[in-house]
């Protein structure tokens, strides 16, 4: 075969298999992330800004969309620092703020993918609780005075990941999430046992598993 005919055979081949290469992505992302929150709206006169976690889930249905879903639990922002006195001595109890975002968010891969842009958004449900710390996990101690309030709202969110390896397995990355929103029920530390018009800043280092 003369070479010419041979070099034109084989470029189709290779922008194939070049194309396929690009468009190659992982479907399922498991991430975990460490940060803080800023309450703003009405809560920003009755919380402090708070450490948490963050995990989630996405899955990347098409090479710039995927649906996530998360969790982000938060730490003490209503400064809740009661005790419950009981036959075996007084536990503590303390507040948590769980915040459970569900939507999506459109992707912008850079450099073959080692680089991701993203943003989204979608709703949230938000839950501020007050909770008894157990003495044990095999003998649980009920909390009668512990009080919780809860509502619904939606988010939006920026992040960007760098991939860590060659198949892009591992993630390092930066989230940012803004929620708004309102809740209702007890009150929990300062907060009035009333409506309130609730906004978060939650911004976050992240690492993520892809496959």
């Amino acid at each position: 075969m003369p070479p010419k005919a041979a070099i034109l055979i084989a470029l189709p081949a290779l922008s194939a298999a070049s194309l396929q290469a690009e468009d190659h992505y992982n479907r399922h992302n498991f991430s975990f992330a460490i940060g803080a929150a800023r309450p703003r709206g009405d809560l920003g006169s009755f919380l402090n800004d708070s450490p948490g976690i963050s995990a989630g889930y996405g899955y990347r249905f098409q090479r710039y969309f995927q649906a996530d879903a998360g969790l982000d639990v938060l730490f003490g922002a209503a400064n809740v620092r009661d005790f419950l006195r009981t036959g075996i001595g007084d536990l503590l109890i303390r507040d948590r703020e769980f915040l459970v975002p569900l939507g999506g968010r459109a992707i912008m891969p850079l450099l073959r993918g080692r680089v991701l842009l993203s943003g989204g958004g979608g709703g949230v449900y938000m839950r501020y609780s007050e909770l008894l710390r157990q003495p044990s996990q095999y003998f649980r101690v009920d909390c009668s005075v512990c009080t919780s309030r809860g509502g619904w709202g939606y988010y939006a969110l920026l992040g960007t990941s760098f991939a860590l390896d060659r198949y892009q397995h591992f993630r390092l990355g930066a989230l940012g999430k803004f929620y708004r929103g309102h809740t209702n029920g007890d009150p929990i530390g300062a907060v009035p046992g009333l409506r309130t018009k609730d906004h978060w800043i939650n911004l976050f280092g992240e690492f993520g598993f892809s496959f």
